[in-house]
């Protein structure tokens, strides 16, 4: 008996002590994994605040490049014009527009003493249109919004010109307007509804009219807050716009959780606001967590032998997937940004990716960390040509041919199509050294192309020198020499613009 009671105990306690064991595992793995989620969205919250941030400031950033770059194309074009010996007003329009193809300023005017503006096409009165006219005194560079009658807004750039006087009269400002519009399509790239922007007015007009998330919508920022957030926030974040402040509000739609980030835009009145939806980041992460918590209860049925080694391949398994939604997450990221730097129709880089080259390398130019640097400009003949007689089928497969010839040759270099018919090369170390030998086979390949009536390209190129200061320097002599180059293939029978 007592031997049988022995036994009945062993096995009791071992029951019992199972079944505690069991709870014990269970309330811990439970409170454990609540806790856990609860850990990860916090952590998570702040990475996305982070990423959002970082977004906005990035592409307040690009806005202040490309503020920067046209006002160092407008002194270019001023000293330029300055220098050509001006005498009529027809001379003066002509110039104008070449200052168009040259620099890649489309809406660049001067304004006279009378505060008449002078355009490529014409003259009108700016005294009532232009802000920056108004005083006496200009400042040495201004930068207002306007909206011209009809046509959606645009960011103006006006610097004076003290020193340029055009067939005996004084020319008081230059100055160039971009259209919001091109600024909304540089900044955006393919994010599958996740992820909005906006550029918005200190009082929180919406300038660049695109969609703040279902949410906000289009309208004026703190009107469409007014149900979403307290006054208290909305009037804080009203007084940040007015100081050009950034910050970030946070605030739930339907159940889901959104935040918003603003930053000045820099040399601007304008605000850059971001908005995030359903985070990838929280999305995978929480996913995670649950896949954990489901795990983790079905541990409770095995011993604590196999639940350990079970815990142990569960780690192992969460770090792969750990690491193989990072690598998914790092392929999408390369995926969006070659989208936003390929050419949709030839496969190479586009003009932004230029712009973003030009930046990086004058930044180098200026520190004088660059040894070798040349740039190539091609320019393919006769395109307007083939579109108006064969149609843009044919031009289209023209710049495809065209692309296909200098990628062919230029095998070391970076290859850009910057505009409908312009290629540049940008070539350092390799490219640099076999640049001559390349050009000679290039070249020669193209004449035999003139009478054989396949594509042809006017090639011109530069070097960068230690008077330099700007890529684009070195970008002047290339396309001066890519005309020149067009004259002589003109010659040899090669269709030009002037036969366009």
């Amino acid at each position: 008996m007592k031997k049988l009671i022995t036994k009945k105990t062993f096995i009791l306690t071992a029951v019992l002590g199972g079944i505690l064991l069991t709870a014990m595992v269970t309330f811990n793995t439970i409170a454990s994994s609540r806790q856990t989620i609860t850990a990860t969205n916090e952590a998570v919250s702040e990475v996305s605040s982070f990423y959002l941030e970082a977004m906005a400031d990035r592409r307040a950033k690009t806005i202040t490049n490309l503020i920067g770059s046209n006002f160092d194309h407008m002194e270019k074009a001023v000293a330029y014009i300055g220098g050509q010996g001006i005498r009529t007003e027809e001379e003066l329009r002509e110039t104008l527009g070449n200052i168009k193809a040259l620099l890649s300023l489309d809406r660049f005017a001067l304004v006279d003493d009378d505060r008449i503006v002078h355009t490529q096409y014409t003259t009108y009165t700016g005294g009532s249109r232009h802000s920056f006219l108004a005083d006496e005194n200009m400042a040495p560079r201004s930068v207002s919004t306007v909206s011209p009658y009809g046509a959606s807004k645009q960011l103006c750039l006006a610097a004076p010109t003290p020193d340029l006087r055009i067939a005996g009269k004084q020319y008081r400002a230059s100055f160039v307007q971009i259209d919001v519009r091109e600024i909304v399509d540089l900044l955006a790239f393919e994010d599958e509804g996740r992820t909005y922007f906006g550029l918005y007015s200190r009082s929180g007009e919406n300038l660049s009219d695109t969609e703040l998330g279902p949410a906000i919508g289009k309208g004026n920022l703190f009107e469409t807050l007014k149900n979403l957030i307290p006054a208290t926030e909305r009037e804080e974040a009203a007084r940040n716009f007015s100081g050009a402040v950034g910050g970030s509000i946070t605030f739930s739609t339907m159940g889901t959780e959104e935040t918003l980030c603003y930053v000045p835009v820099e040399g601007t009145d304008w605000m850059m606001a971001v908005l995030i939806h359903e985070s990838v980041i929280q999305d995978r992460i929480r996913s995670v967590s649950e896949k954990s918590l489901a795990e983790s209860k079905r541990q409770i049925a095995f011993t604590m032998t196999f639940s350990a080694l079970f815990f142990i391949v569960l780690l192992l398994m969460l770090k792969a997937m750990s690491k193989k939604d990072l690598e998914a997450e790092k392929e999408n990221a390369d995926n969006f940004r070659n989208m936003a730097n390929t050419d949709s129709m030839t496969g190479v880089r586009n003009k932004h990716a230029y712009s973003d080259m030009e930046s990086y390398l004058n930044q180098k130019i200026r520190k004088n960390e660059i040894d070798k640097l040349a740039l190539v400009v091609c320019d393919i003949n006769g395109l307007k040509l083939v579109n108006d007689t064969q149609g843009h089928a044919a031009g289209d497969q023209l710049i495809r041919d065209a692309s296909t010839m200098i990628c062919e040759y230029f095998t070391h270099g970076a290859v850009y199509r910057i505009g409908g018919d312009e290629f540049v090369v940008i070539l350092q170390e390799k490219g640099y050294d076999s640049m001559q030998d390349v050009l000679f086979e290039i070249n020669r390949a193209v004449e035999a192309n003139i009478s054989a009536k396949k594509v042809v390209i006017s090639i011109g190129y530069s070097v960068l020198t230690e008077e330099d200061q700007l890529l684009h320097d070195v970008f002047e002599r290339a396309d001066q020499m890519m005309y020149r180059r067009k004259q002589e293939l003109k010659k040899m029978g090669a269709p030009t613009r002037a036969e366009q």
